[in-house]
C-alpha cells in the first residue's frame, strides 16, 4: 500500500514517529560525540631531502668514479632504514608505542613502518621514456600521536639518510680505490714472476732459440766435416799400415775413432736440439704471450686506479652527487586527523538521516488506515463520520516521560558538546558582548 501520497500524510507519519527520530538522533550524537572525544589525534610532518647532481661530469672523474644510480641508492638507504633492527634502535630512544608493555615487537615494528613514509621526487618525465629521470629528493613523512616526537623522528632521519648516503659513497670510493691498488700489487708480481721465469727458460734453452740456432747449424756443417776427414785419415793410415809399425799404427787408427766418436755425439746433441727447437719457442711464445696479457691487465688496472684516486680525491672534496637538507621537519600544530567539531557534526547530521529514514522504514512495515482519505483510496469506500483519538490519562503521563527522557539526552548532547567545544568558546568576549558593562565612575 502506498501510504505517502501527500506531504501532509508524510509529515504526519514524521509526527507519530517524533520519538523514535529523537531518541535515535539523540543517540547518534551522543555516539559522534563520544567518538570525537575519543578520537586520537595524528600529527603528520614531513622533512625534505635534495638529492644534488656532481659538480664534477662523470667523464671527468673517470668510471669508477661516477655516481651510483641514485634510484638504487635510495631503495638501499630505505631498506636499511626500515629494518627491524634499526627502528626497534629508534622506537627505544624516542619512547614510541611504549603505552602498552604487553604489546608484541612485531606489532610495534609494524606499527613503527605504517608511521614512516619515504616517497621519491621525480620530475615531469614523459611516462613512455624507457628510462626514467633520477630522483632529485626524497620526502620523509612521520605520522604520530605526539607532534614533538612527530618532528624529531622526521628529522633524524632526514639525517640518517644523509649520513648514510655520505658513508656509503665514501666507503665505495675508499672500497673501489683499496681493489685496484690491491689488484695493481698482485699483478706487478706476477709480471716480475713471469719475467724471471722467462730469462731462466732462455738461458736453459739458449741453443734452441731461434737466434742460437743459426750457429748450431754452422757447427753441425763443420763437425760432420770433421767426420769424413777422420774417416778419410782412418782409411789412409789403415792403407799404410806396410809402412809403419803395428803398435804405431793401432794407437792412432784407436785415438781417431776416439775423435770420430766424439764427434758424432756432439753431432746427435746438436741434431737432437734443432729438433726440440719448435717446442722450445712454442714454450717461449706461451709465456711472452702471458707477459703480454699481464703486462696489458696492468696497464688497465693502473688506469681504472688513477680514476678511483680521482674519485676518491673528489668524495673527499664533497664534490660526487650527495644528499643534502633542502626542509627540516617542523612541529605540527593542526592534527591530520580531522577536527573533533567536523566529526560531530557530520555524526550529528547522519543521526538524523538515519532516524528520519528509520521512522519511514517503520511506517512502512505497518500499513494501517488512519486517516479517511487513506480509507477512501485503499477501499474505494467514503466514511460517514471520522472520530479522532481521545488520548487517555496514562497515554498523557507516557508522553511527559517521553518529552522528560527527550530533555534528559538533549542535555546529555549539550553537556558532551560543551566538553567538547568549551575550550575553543571565547565565553568571556560573549559575555562582555551580551551583559551590560558596569557603570564607569
Amino acid at each position: 500500500m502506498n501510504q505517502f501520497q501527500s506531504m501532509g500524510e508524510v509529515f504526519a507519519a514524521l509526527r507519530r514517529r517524533a520519538f523514535l527520530i529523537f531518541c535515535v538522533t539523540a543517540l547518534g550524537c551522543a555516539l559522534s560525540v563520544w567518538l570525537a572525544l575519543n578520537q586520537t589525534k595524528i600529527y603528520e610532518t614531513t622533512a625534505v631531502v635534495q638529492i644534488e647532481d656532481a659538480q664534477v661530469p662523470d667523464s671527468l672523474a673517470g668510471a669508477t668514479a661516477q655516481s651510483e644510480d641514485a634510484a638504487r641508492r635510495v631503495r638501499l638507504i630505505e631498506q636499511r632504514l626500515m629494518s627491524r633492527d634499526n627502528l626497534l634502535r629508534i622506537m627505544q630512544e624516542h619512547s614510541l608505542f611504549a603505552a602498552d608493555p604487553h604489546m608484541p615487537l612485531n606489532e610495534r615494528v609494524s606499527l613503527m613502518r605504517e608511521s614512516v613514509r619515504i616517497e621519491e621526487i621525480r620530475s615531469n618525465a614523459n611516462a613512455f621514456q624507457a628510462q626514467q629521470e633520477a630522483p632529485s629528493g626524497l620526502l620523509i613523512s612521520v605520522t604520530l600521536d605526539d607532534p614533538q616526537k612527530a618532528a624529531d623522528l622526521a628529522n633524524e632521519l632526514m639525517y640518517t639518510v644523509i649520513e648514510q648516503s655520505r658513508s656509503r659513497s665514501a666507503g665505495r670510493a675508499r672500497e673501489t680505490l683499496t681493489f685496484f691498488e690491491g689488484e695493481a700489487e698482485r699483478v706487478s708480481e706476477e709480471i716480475n714472476a713471469m719475467e724471471a721465469q722467462i730469462a731462466s727458460y732462455k738461458r736453459e734453452n739458449a741453443a734452441a732459440l731461434p737466434g742460437g740456432l743459426a750457429s748450431l747449424r754452422d757447427q753441425l756443417a763443420t763437425l760432420q766435416d770433421n767426420l769424413l776427414q777422420l774417416d778419410r785419415d782412418i782409411v789412409a793410415l789403415e792403407a799404410n799400415s806396410s809402412r809403419q809399425r803395428e803398435e804405431v799404427l793401432a794407437r792412432q787408427v784407436a785415438l781417431m775413432r776416439e775423435q770420430k766418436a766424439l764427434v758424432q755425439s756432439r753431432i746427435a746433441e746438436i741434431e737432437q736440439t734443432i729438433l726440440e727447437a719448435p717446442e722450445v719457442e712454442r714454450e717461449l711464445s706461451g709465456l711472452e704471450r702471458r707477459l703480454d696479457e699481464l703486462q696489458e691487465q696492468y696497464g688497465v688496472i693502473t688506469r681504472r686506479k688513477a680514476e678511483a684516486e680521482m674519485g676518491q680525491m673528489l668524495e673527499d672534496r664533497q664534490q660526487m652527487d650527495r644528499f643534502e637538507v633542502l626542509e627540516t621537519a617542523l612541529v605540527p600544530e593542526v592534527p591530520a586527523s580531522g577536527s573533533r567539531k567536523k566529526l560531530a557534526m557530520l555524526g550529528g547530521v547522519g543521526s538524523v538521516i538515519a532516524a528520519v529514514g528509520l521512522a519511514f522504514v517503520v511506517e512502512l512495515m505497518n500499513p494501517a488506515i488512519r486517516s479517511a482519505v487513506q480509507m477512501e483510496r485503499a477501499l474505494g469506500m467514503q466514511p460517514v463520520v471520522a472520530i479522532p483519538t481521545i488520548k487517555t490519562r496514562r497515554e498523557r503521563r507516557g508522553r511527559g516521560l517521553r518529552l522528560l527522557a527527550l530533555v534528559a539526552s538533549l542535555a546529555a548532547v549539550g553537556t558532551a558538546a560543551f566538553r567538547l567545544l568549551g575550550d575553543r568558546i571565547p565565553w568571556q568576549m560573549l559575555v562582555e558582548k551580551l551583559l551590560p558593562r558596569a557603570a564607569q565612575p
